[in-house]
C-alpha cells in the first residue's frame, strides 16, 4: 500500500478545496496497472445504441423500502477504481475503523453505519441516552455497479469493483470518508461529471420511457457564455409531448439509436428557433429533467421514479467505468 500525505486534507481548509485536493491527487499503484491494462486493449467507443430501460427481473426482485432513501434526493457522482483487498464479511468492522476515523476528523459526536448493501451514513449522536432514538442523518454515500462486467473483465481477483459511487451531503464528509477508502483499499475517487453529449442520451432514453403517469414536466436548460455573466435558458415541455416527439423519430423497437438521439435534440432545436430565433445548437446543454430522472452536468443527479431506477444506474455506472478505462 502506498504511503499517504494526510496535510493535504485536514478539516480546517474549506470543502472546496478539500475535495479538490482529495480527488484530484495523484495516481494511485491501481490507476498505473488500469493505465498499463488500457494499452493492451483497444478503445472502445460510445455504443452507437442502446436498449430502452425497462423495469426488469433485478427491479422486480428489489424490495422498495430498501431502495427509498435513493430516490428525489440530490446525489453527487464519482467513479471509483476498484477496491483491494476489500471484503463483503468485514462490513462491522469497516463500521467501527471508519466511525473512529470520521470522529477523529471532525472532532464532534459522530457515528458511521456500514450497510448490508454498501451504503455508509454518517449521523449526529443523540443528546439524550435512548436504545431506541436514531442519530439524524447528515450524510449518506452508496456505491454501486450495475452490470459492470466489463470492468470486472479486467481486474484481478483481489480486487472488487464498484465503480459507481453516489453521496448525498457535505463535501467536508465526502472527502474525509473519500480519504479512508483511498488509505485503506488503494483506490481512487473521482468526480463524474456529464457532458452534453450524455445528457442528450439520458433524455433521449428516459423521455422514452413508458410511465403509468406523469408527475414531473420534461424541461431541458442550456447555458450561454457571455461577459459579464452566462445566460441560462430553459425549455420546458409536457412530457406527453416529449414522448410524442420522441415517438415519431424513433425507429428501432426497444433501443435508442445515436441517429434517433440527434434527432430527437434537433427537432427540440428547430422549435425553439422558430418561436424565439436562438440557434440552441450554438449553446451548451448542462441539464435536463424528466419524470424518470434529473441529470446536471456538474454530476448531480436526482432519480424519480423507482420503476426505472436500475435503467439509471447501469447508465450511470457505464459511464463511470468509461471514465476509469
Amino acid at each position: 500500500m502506498d504511503s499517504y500525505n494526510a496535510s493535504e486534507l485536514t478539516p480546517r481548509r474549506s470543502a472546496s478545496s478539500r475535495v479538490k485536493d482529495y480527488f484530484i491527487g495523484g495516481a494511485t499503484p491501481l490507476q498505473k496497472r488500469l493505465e498499463s491494462a488500457r494499452k493492451l486493449t483497444s478503445f472502445v467507443p460510445t455504443p452507437p445504441r442502446r436498449k430502452i430501460p425497462q423495469c426488469s427481473q433485478l427491479q422486480e426482485d428489489i424490495e422498495p423500502q430498501k431502495v427509498a432513501f435513493l430516490l428525489h434526493k440530490q446525489w453527487t457522482l464519482y467513479s471509483l477504481t476498484p477496491l483491494y483487498k476489500f471484503s463483503y464479511t468485514n462490513l462491522k468492522e469497516y463500521s467501527k475503523l471508519l466511525s473512529a476515523f470520521v470522529a477523529a476528523e471532525k472532532q464532534k459526536g459522530l457515528a458511521v453505519e456500514v450497510g448490508e448493501d454498501f451504503n455508509i451514513k454518517i449521523l449526529s449522536k443523540s443528546q439524550l441516552p435512548s436504545e431506541n432514538r436514531e442519530g439524524k442523518v447528515l450524510w449518506t454515500g452508496w456505491f454501486c455497479c450495475i452490470f459492470g462486467d466489463s470492468l470486472l473483465e479486467t481486474v484481478s481477483e483481489d480486487f472488487t469493483c464498484v465503480p459507481l459511487f453516489l453521496a448525498n451531503g457535505a463535501e467536508t464528509n465526502t472527502a474525509i470518508i473519500g480519504t479512508w477508502f483511498q488509505k485503506t483499499f488503494d483506490c481512487y475517487f473521482s468526480p463524474l461529471a456529464i457532458n452534453a453529449f450524455n445528457l442528450s442520451w439520458m433524455a433521449a432514453m428516459w423521455t422514452a420511457c413508458k410511465m403509468d403517469h406523469y408527475m414531473a414536466t420534461t424541461e431541458f436548460f442550456w447555458s450561454v457564455p457571455c461577459s459579464p455573466q452566462s445566460l441560462d435558458i430553459s425549455y420546458a415541455i409536457h412530457p406527453e409531448d416529449a414522448k410524442a416527439l420522441w415517438d415519431s423519430v424513433h425507429k428501432t423497437p426497444g433501443e435508442v439509436t445515436q441517429e434517433e438521439v440527434d434527432l430527437f435534440m434537433d427537432c427540440l432545436y428547430s422549435h425553439f428557433y422558430r418561436h424565439f430565433k436562438i440557434h440552441l445548437s450554438a449553446t451548451r446543454l448542462v441539464r435536463v429533467s424528466t419524470p424518470v430522472a434529473s441529470a446536471h452536468t456538474d454530476g448531480k443527479i436526482k432519480i424519480l421514479c423507482h420503476k426505472y431506477l436500475i435503467g439509471v444506474l447501469a447508465y450511470l455506472t457505464e459511464l463511470a467505468i468509461f471514465q476509469i478505462e
